[in-house]
């Protein structure tokens, strides 16, 4: 299919939903979802974004004022995955307890409120990751319209480009809570470290980056384009001064670079082939 021949089957799709809630998180993927249904349905469909200690303050006030910007209703409520032991646990099946909370949630939202159902934006690119939350999804019976045109995730980007959304180029970024190697504990307090540590290198001007916390060690990943600014004394100094201000030990720059989904390599093969069986 082309393009357009995507769009319009979205769009067909979204018109068939009826009245529809929008898992909004702000990302690429959501936001385009949300603007698309915003289009189709105008003001029978609403953007719901789910507040937590795992999501970064500056992703909460950039997914609300996109939605803002674009005039589409939103709504936050609070989601409490850190009161389930199995979600605070951190194993391979967190994501799943993570969106279990967030559907039940929304779910809760559509029954009040007279919707008629919920959907979220998942991409045909995730049907190659290792993503337990889909499994939340299908059992809550989450819509994937997305999904249902066959959009890959450069397809979206090209879209929302196309649509003069400035979202087109935003990079990817998961919960603070995937930052936590798995096996450790979710806890407040290693979100916060997460959290201000990021906050900290995206104002030493990086802009594609993650903070791996590993208990004593903070793992820094950085664009491989944007790592000759990291590679230098005066940098490592301060790297070195931030992270351990924050409560770190010892810092690391990872030399393999950044890239989504890496605490997934460190799951055991038998967690990642069940997932794909």
């Amino acid at each position: 299919m082309t393009l357009q021949q995507k769009q319009a089957q979205l769009e067909s799709a979204l018109r068939a939903a009826g009245r529809l809630l929008i898992a909004y998180s702000g990302g690429v993927d959501s936001a385009f979802l949300a603007w698309s249904a915003h289009r189709v349905l105008g003001d029978h469909m609403l953007a719901v974004l789910a507040d937590s200690p795992s999501l970064a303050r500056t992703h909460l006030r950039d997914a609300l004022d996109f939605a803002a910007e674009q005039h589409i209703p939103v709504e936050v409520i609070a989601t409490a995955e850190m009161d389930r032991p199995d979600y605070v646990r951190n194993d391979g099946q967190r994501c799943f307890h993570c969106k279990d909370e967030l559907f039940a949630a929304m779910e809760n939202v559509r029954a009040q409120r007279g919707f008629d159902a919920i959907a979220y934006g998942v991409n045909l690119d995730d049907q190659g990751d290792f993503r337990p939350g889909q499994q939340a999804a299908r059992q809550h019976r989450v819509l994937t319209p997305l999904l249902h045109a066959q959009l890959t995730k450069q397809d979206i980007r090209e879209l929302a480009r196309a649509a003069g959304l400035r979202v087109w180029e935003k990079p990817a970024s998961a919960c603070l809570s995937s930052r936590i190697e798995y096996g450790r504990p979710v806890t407040r307090e290693a979100l916060a470290m997460v959290e201000q540590g990021e906050d900290a290198l995206r104002r030493l001007g990086f802009r594609q980056f993650r903070v791996r916390h590993h208990g004593e060690i903070a793992r820094i990943e950085i664009a491989r384009e944007e790592m000759v600014r990291a590679f230098t004394p005066e940098m490592a100094a301060e790297f070195t001064r931030v992270f351990k201000a924050l409560g770190f030990k010892f810092v690391t720059l990872d030399l393999e670079g950044f890239r989504s989904g890496s605490m997934n390599s460190l799951l055991p093969a038998e967690v990642l082939v069940r997932h794909a069986g």
